[in-house]
């Protein structure tokens, strides 16, 4: 049975629609991880507790995304020593998401975030694999060949508007 190396956690259910995108990429890439529910304020024991047991857990890195006020991230950084990814998440309670963004990013010295862009999981995703693909040979390998297809699909594009007769 495998173990999770990599957690997604997300403030409630309706973030599942963007951070689902960091799950396929994990999935693709051969990188367990575990996905749940945490919200900072609804259920801030659960946080606490996810936050603290992660690193006894085998976790090596932590997706967090959030919506709104989006503590989720920060919170969870404050907690573990672990890299923690935030993902802001463009919920409809959101000022055009830009209060996810903000929350996330503008951390205070000291506990740090990587922040990806809104609503960008999957990149959330690649950058934990590459995290665990620093002790992990069969993930870095993955990432190499996925790099490699991101290569081939541009050198495809770039033949596709050479045959219709404009210059690449």
């Amino acid at each position: 049975m495998s173990k999770a190396v990599v957690g997604i956690i997300m403030g409630s259910q309706s973030d599942l629609r963007v951070m689902r995108e960091a799950a396929q990429v994990l999935e693709d890439l051969g990188v367990e991880f575990d996905l749940t529910i945490v919200s900072a304020h609804r259920t801030p024991d659960r946080m606490f507790d996810y936050a603290k047991s992660a690193k006894d857990r085998g976790l090596k890195a932590i997706i967090a995304g959030a919506g709104g006020a989006a503590h989720l991230p920060g919170m969870v950084a404050s907690l573990t020593t672990l890299p923690v990814i935030g993902v802001p998440v463009k919920s409809s309670n959101s000022i055009d998401g830009w209060d996810s963004v903000l929350s996330i990013l503008q951390m205070p010295g000291g506990v740090p975030v990587a922040t990806v862009a809104l609503d960008g999981a999957k990149n959330a995703g690649i950058l934990a694999a590459q995290i665990v693909g620093t002790s992990d040979e069969a993930v870095a390998n993955n990432l190499t060949e996925y790099k490699e297809n991101l290569r081939t699909k541009v050198e495809d594009s770039i033949e596709a508007v050479a045959k219709n007769g404009w210059k690449a």
